[in-house]
């Protein structure tokens, strides 16, 4: 394989690891998620549709929770990313 092949393959890649698809029906919301329990009363008016926010918080069992939301056409949001890892306690 020539290195222009190398470097295209490796490009793609990488392309494909780093961007992420937004066009799912995004991930039901958990105890703790700004839309449990049905989407805010208030809509983010300034905000373009397709813009993205974090909300950060512990959830019930401890964890520490990090959702990524999506703001929707209609103003609603979509939690479109949620990674959840434990507390760890420094000593």
């Amino acid at each position: 394989m020539n290195k222009v092949a190398v470097v295209l393959i490796c490009a793609l890649a990488l392309f494909g690891c780093t961007t992420k698809d937004f066009s799912s029906p995004g991930l039901d919301p958990i105890p703790g998620s700004i839309t449990y329990g049905g989407q805010p009363r208030t809509k983010l008016a300034k905000s373009p549709p397709g813009s993205t926010f974090p909300h950060n918080f512990i959830d019930q069992w401890g964890h520490q929770v990090e959702e990524t939301y999506m703001i929707q056409p209609d103003k609603s949001l979509k939690i479109v990313h949620r990674e959840i890892r434990p507390i760890r306690f420094n000593r």
